[in-house]
Parts: structure tokens; sequence; C-alpha cells
């Protein structure tokens, strides 16, 4: 090319770094864009902020895989090369001997070592060019002149990201110091309001508890959980074979003694000690209709109905059949779909000050973008074990008027607000209570 043409692409490459609006992009610009000054090959930029070279851009990549064999190669024969003075021209006759292997693998013949320095003339980059044919004087002089401005290209993008991290005065120095202290210290006297989060469960408030009649199995169910039943519908039966075995055993228990009767009455007419045994088989035909008829009695009890209109709330039929239970014993429970409430555990440890009417607030699992509100109507005074073994309160809520009523047996975490603190309180009250647990204060 002209001298003139040379002068048009350098000022054109200079432009493009000038534009580079990142270290990365200008990285990029100088492996790539300088080739249309001097022509070459290959082209690796090594950057020396860290002391040694380290590989961060190479030509026709967007991005430098570091643990490559060219890369891992590149990078221990640039710890090798003389990191001080001008542009080097090195060919593959002045190769060390444990480079020779390497160089004729991976590079051409002849290379150049243009450095990127700094106001102060020190090296903060190295950019190493590679090609078949040597290196002339006009071409390293423009090099050197471009690399000139990659320089302070270089430097001025350093600069800018610095203070884009650390330029900016922190809001902290200065006199803005002196208020910090004065700030934090009425910040901790705002109030807020005291609040804790527990496991919670929608639940009927006012449900009846469907017991069993009975010592028994449970045989079979006929309504499916959470389904809902009217009056006189049947919900689940007891095994009644243990029961009709005994029936069976008490009506031939009775037939024996009519009959023993019969024969009394029959010699109630010839003597007078048949009128005395007459009495006696009279009095076992009694007893024995009276286990007949409690037989019967507890045969009809075996079928359990519903008392009222409501939903069926009890578990998988599977955990109840043939489980056995006592009398009283609860199975089920029948609820109103409008009754619902929330059931709240508290662990004792997350415990805070609660009135009655305190605000609650139910975040379902299958709806946590939607709290529902309540208000806090019932709590326990002692600690009962949770459904997850954990000692905590139980705590009820129902849910405000107009509130969409959630599916009862749904489950989520309840927020608790409890009395106005201040921020300082709300902030130090659990350490404060771990120093005073471990320190006895």
């Amino acid at each position: 090319m002209s001298q003139a043409a040379d002068l048009e692409v350098l000022l054109q490459i200079e432009s493009r770094a000038l534009e580079a609006p990142t270290v990365p992009a200008l990285q990029f610009t100088i492996v790539n864009e300088t080739h249309a000054l001097a022509p070459y090959r290959q082209a690796a930029l090594f950057d020396l902020s860290g002391g040694s070279p380290r590989l961060v851009s190479a030509s026709g990549l967007v991005s430098v895989a570091n643990d490559s064999p060219f890369a891992v190669w590149l990078s221990r024969f640039a710890q090798r090369l003389p990191l001080q003075g001008d542009s080097q021209r090195m060919d593959f006759s002045q190769a060390e001997s444990a480079d020779q292997a390497g160089w004729g693998e991976w590079l051409p013949d002849h290379l150049l070592l243009v450095p990127i320095k700094d106001h102060a003339g020190a090296w903060q980059a190295m950019v190493l060019y590679a090609r078949e044919t040597a290196w002339g004087d006009a071409e390293v002089a423009l090099l050197e002149r471009l690399h000139l401005t990659y320089g302070h290209c270089l430097l001025a993008l350093q600069k800018s990201r610095a203070q884009g991290w650390l330029g900016a005065r922190p809001w902290w120095r200065g006199r803005n110091r002196l208020w910090l202290p004065a700030v934090l210290f009425l910040a901790m006297w705002v109030p807020v309001r005291m609040s804790v989060l527990a496991p919670a469960e929608v639940i009927a408030l006012s449900a009846t508890a469907v017991a069993a009649p009975q010592d028994g199995v449970v045989g079979s169910f006929a309504v499916a959980p959470n389904s809902r039943v009217k009056a006189g519908d049947l919900l689940f039966s007891l095994d009644d074979s243990v029961l009709k075995s005994r029936r069976e055993v008490a009506l031939k228990s009775l037939e024996v003694a009519r009959v023993d009767a019969h024969v009394a009455q029959q010699r109630a007419f010839a003597d007078l000690a048949g009128r005395a045994d007459l009495a006696v088989t009279m009095g076992k035909v009694r007893e024995k209709e009276a286990e007949l008829a409690a037989m019967d009695a507890l045969t009809e009890r075996v079928e359990v109905r519903a008392e009222r209109d409501g939903v069926a709330i009890f578990s998988d039929t599977n955990d109840w059949l043939g489980r056995p239970v006592q009398t009283g014993e609860r199975v089920m429970q029948l609820a109103q779909p409008e009754d619902a409430g929330i059931l709240v555990w508290l662990a004792v440890a997350d415990a805070i000050n609660l009135e009655e009417g305190a605000p609650v607030q139910l975040f379902l699992h299958t709806d946590p973008l939607r709290p529902r509100s309540g208000q806090l109507i019932e709590a326990s005074y002692q600690a009962l074990p949770s459904p997850d073994d954990v000692a905590s309160y139980r705590l009820r809520a129902t849910l405000e008027p107009g509130t969409e009523l959630p599916r009862i047996g749904l489950r989520g975490t309840a927020r608790l607000s409890g009395e106005w603190v201040s921020l300082g309180y709300y902030l130090f009250r659990r350490p404060l209570a771990s120093v005073r647990e471990w320190t006895g204060l």
C-alpha cells in the first residue's frame, strides 16, 4: 500500500479504537482490526497488570479458552519473552530449544512483539503478531504508532471503569459521616409492628365430630374425603363379622332356652318339682332374649350416618380401613364450607404477645400471591405438640367478611401481627434473648 493509504487505514483503526465502549471491545479491535494495517496470520493480546503475561484475547476468537493446548503453550511461551524496551522482532531460528517444538506446531516463523504502554512508558499490555514473512521497518513503525493510541484508549477505559466502581464518593464519607450515627439512632425508634410467621391450615371452626359408636374395626366408607353429604347419608361402617357371630350364638342359646322352658312347662302339669323348674327356665328365656336384643342393637349401630348436611373431612380411607377404634374415637368431621377459619401452630421459640383480634394473613401454598386476611379469636395457654412434633401454641382465627373462602384442608403460612414496638427492639429482640439465655443475666 502507498503511504497515503497506510495513513488512511491507520486513522480508521484509531477511530474504531477510540469508539470502543469497553475494555473487551478494545481488545477485540486490537487483535482483529490491526490486520488491515499490517497483515498477519495470528495475533494474541496479553494483559500485564498482574505482573506476568495473561492471555486475554486472540484473533478470530470471541473469547479465549485458557485451558486449550494452544493457550496453555502460548501463555508459557509469553513468560519467557522480554517485557521491556520497544517492539521486538523474532524468528524461528532464535527460538530456544524448549520452545522450538511448540513454535513449529502453533506459530509461523516470524513474530513481532509490540508493547502497549501507559503515560510513564511502562508496559500495561503486549501484542504478539505472527506470520510467515519477515516484518519490515515501515510496518513496525506504523504498528508502534497505532499501539500508542491503543495505550491511551486502554488507559482511558480502565479509568472509566474504576470511576464507575470507586470514583463516586461514598455517601458515608465526608460530612455525611457525622450524620450517620444520629440517623441510625433515630431510626431505632421508628415504630414497627411485631410479626411472626407460622405454619397454618384452613379448618372448619364449628365442625361436628363423628366418632365411633362402639369398639370395633373400621370396615368400609360410603363417602370420599372432602365430599358433601346430607343428613341421614351413610358415612362409614364398622366390621360386623364378630357381631354377627355373637348374634348367631345368642340366637341358638335363646332357642335352647325356649326348648328347655317348653319341657319344663309340660312337666309342671305332673308334679310340683316341674313347676319350680318352669320358673327357672322362663327366666333363662328372658335372659337370652335380652342378650339377643343387645346384639341387635349393637348391629344396628355398626352403620354411622350424618346428623346434618356438610362436608366429610377425614384422611385417606386406606388409613382407616381395618384400623381398630374405641368408643368415642373421632373418625371424621362434618363441616360447613362457609364456616372456614385458620388454624395456626405458633412455635414456642417464635411466640410474641398476641391479643384477641390481632391481624392474621394467610398465604396459601396453592395461591401465595393472594393473602387472606383474618382476626385472631383464640389462643391456647399451654403449648401442645404440633403435627410436626414441635412444641407450639394452637391459635384459631376467623376470615374477614367478603374474603374468598379457601377450601378446607389447604395449608400455607400465616403472618401474625402483634403489638407496636421500636425498630431497635424488633431487630435485637432475638439476639438479646440469646445473650440472656447464655449469660443468665
